[in-house]
């Protein structure tokens, strides 16, 4: 992305904020003129001394300024910096707000293309560097450059020979900087990759460390974390040698600069010749000034050090906040209140443009209808579920609930009234209510003990004394997988759905716990639709409507004896299973 553009996004956050820009100039304006007032009146008191007769009366007045000058220049500093620090959390804070929310309307698909702590780096660290930018960089850019020319101009109005000197210094400056820039944001970028790289393997391999120790493969992830800390560092040397050349090198400008001047200015107030005479004090003022020059031009730089780096994360930002969803409303879609009605008519599916994973699928589901998906894995069952809730928007084909296009129903609308219950359940750090309620401030305790008691979690959820609000660790690491399963049918419960997802909900829990949920699943069965992956066969003789995948498209659809009498795919199926585990039946 080209700066300007770059520069005209980052702009565009401080639109809401521009009075308090406009006032911080302004305040830096005043700070600026006070910084140059100051060596003027050191100068102008130094005549005052030198004369043979002091007026102690000028003396003192410039003393007084002097130190109200100081005053102003600290007050006005101080509500400047408020101002912009304030004014900065605000744009970020809303910055913040903007990407998460993006990231939210992001496809599954989307989110299994970009690794999580690629996601946490840009809403974290890249944004915090933008945040140096809309506080500091610049305001203080304008503040040098003011200062640069409020020094010039004083400086030509003491003495135009000694100012031509430091105007021939700029060509030196500006050649210079411009190659610096050029270096300074290709090593930026790099080092806000490697930074995001960094935390994307840090996120990956700290949520599988327990992978990791059960294989003895703690060695082989150490050395490939060296690696990636290895690029990290030396992209960080790079910008630090980077930046190490300019500094020396400016500041062996400034001392040749000030050499040429002083050695200028002593001749020239020695032989009271030239271009009219300069006394001490005016030199000593003169010298005070080629500091207050290129201080400024040592603040360009490490503001410039900054604004790269902030360029570089910027730009990491927008690549994100540029990601267009791929699920999203239609301009046409609407809210409805689902019946439970679906139709697949000829649909086609696949994941980036790979090969087809659901192939001219057509199956109809009836409202309060129990229909179940099985096939072996990959056969498109899971896709199926993900479809329904437009987790994925299809290629070819068309869906339709109660008769609508999934494309023209509001994903908000459409998710309100799903529950799903998944083989590996997430539940969020917190308590066991929290996690039922899910920040749905309508949904009472009561009604959350009531949906425990119905999938009968009750039983575990009162061994602890704070009942359903018993502390949930990390991802629910201190529930058995067991009771992480009835909260989160729990869940599905309580916000009272219209239709019901079970992708293999009950696969990886035991006997016990299995029975609990299918003793639960026949209280509610006739109150909703209710579409099932299992893997246990036994589980599902009881549908409606088992529909028998392979490869993509639909071999076999009907009821349990039904299927059993064609004695196709699914009868060899069950029979397989039925002698491996003849108990299950």
């Amino acid at each position: 992305m080209k700066d300007s553009k770059m520069f005209k996004r980052i702009l565009r956050y401080m639109k809401p904020h521009f009075l308090n820009y406009v006032i911080a100039v302004l305040l830096t304006g005043v700070v600026v003129l006070c910084d140059i007032l100051s060596p003027i009146i050191i100068g102008k008191s130094l005549d005052v001394i030198s004369e043979p007769k002091i007026d102690i009366n000028i003396l003192i007045l410039l003393f007084a300024a002097s130190i109200v000058i100081a005053i102003i220049q600290s007050i006005l500093q101080y509500c400047q910096t408020m101002l912009l620090q304030h004014t900065g959390q605000n744009i970020v804070f809303n910055m913040r707000k903007e990407v998460f929310s993006h990231i939210q309307k992001l496809s599954h698909n989307q989110f299994n293309n970009i690794p999580i702590g690629t996601l946490v780096t840009r809403v974290s660290s890249d944004i915090n560097v933008l945040f140096q930018l809309y506080t500091n960089v610049l305001v203080n850019i304008f503040r040098a450059v003011a200062t640069i020319i409020g020094v010039l101009i004083a400086m030509f109005v003491l003495n135009v020979k000694l100012a031509l000197i430091i105007v021939c210094v700029f060509p030196v400056i500006f050649i210079f900087t411009i190659v610096f820039r050029v270096f300074l944001r290709k090593i930026h970028t790099q080092v806000r990759t490697e930074v995001s790289n960094m935390n994307a393997f840090l996120s990956e391999n700290i949520s599988g460390m327990k992978v990791t120790q059960i294989f003895n493969q703690e060695e082989k992830k150490y050395n490939e974390f060296k690696t990636v800390n290895t690029r990290l560092m030396k992209a960080s040397l790079k910008e630090i040698f980077c930046f190490g050349i300019f500094r020396p090198t400016v500041y062996l400008i400034y001392i040749s600069t000030v050499i040429a001047v002083l050695y200028t200015g002593s001749n020239e107030a020695l032989t009271a010749g030239f271009i009219g005479c300069i006394t001490f004090s005016e030199l000593f003022t003169f010298y005070q000034l080629i500091s207050k020059f290129f201080n400024p031009i040592q603040t360009l730089a490490d503001q410039y050090n900054v604004l790269q780096s902030s360029f570089a994360a910027a730009e990491k930002v927008f690549t994100i906040l540029d990601v267009v969803p791929e699920v999203q409303d239609t301009p046409n879609a609407k809210d409805i209140d689902i019946i439970g009605n679906i139709e697949f008519k000829n649909v086609w599916f696949c994941y980036d443009d790979g090969e087809w994973i659901l192939k001219d699928v057509s199956f109809t589901i009836n409202a309060k209808d129990v229909v179940a998906f099985v096939g072996a894995t990959g056969a498109g069952k899971t896709t199926i579920l993900g479809l329904i809730t437009r987790n994925y928007d299809i290629q070819k084909g068309q869906i339709l609930i109660d008769g609508i296009d999934i494309k023209d129903i509001t994903l908000s609308s459409l998710r309100s009234q799903i529950g799903q219950m998944l083989q590996d359940v997430f539940l969020f750090s917190g308590n066991i209510a929290d996690n039922i309620r899910l920040n749905d401030e309508t949904i009472t305790d009561e009604e959350i003990i009531a949906a425990c008691k119905e999938v009968n979690a009750i039983h575990f959820i009162n061994k602890h004394k704070e009942g359903i609000y018993a502390k949930v660790g990390e991802r629910g690491n201190n529930l058995s997988l067991g009771e992480r399963q009835l909260v989160s049918f729990a869940r599905v419960l309580v916000h009272k759905p219209k239709l019901m997802i079970l992708d293999e909900a009950t696969s990886n829990i035991d006997t016990e716990t299995e029975k609990l949920i299918q003793d639960s699943l026949e209280k509610v069965i006739k109150s909703n639709t209710m579409i099932m992956v299992a893997h246990r066969l036994s589980t599902i003789q009881h549908a409606t409507k088992i529909i028998v995948l392979d490869h993509g498209r639909i071999i076999e659809q009907g009821s349990h004896q039904e299927l059993l009498k064609k004695r196709g795919r699914y009868y060899q199926l069950y029979k397989l299973q039925y002698q491996q585990n003849p108990f299950d039946n």
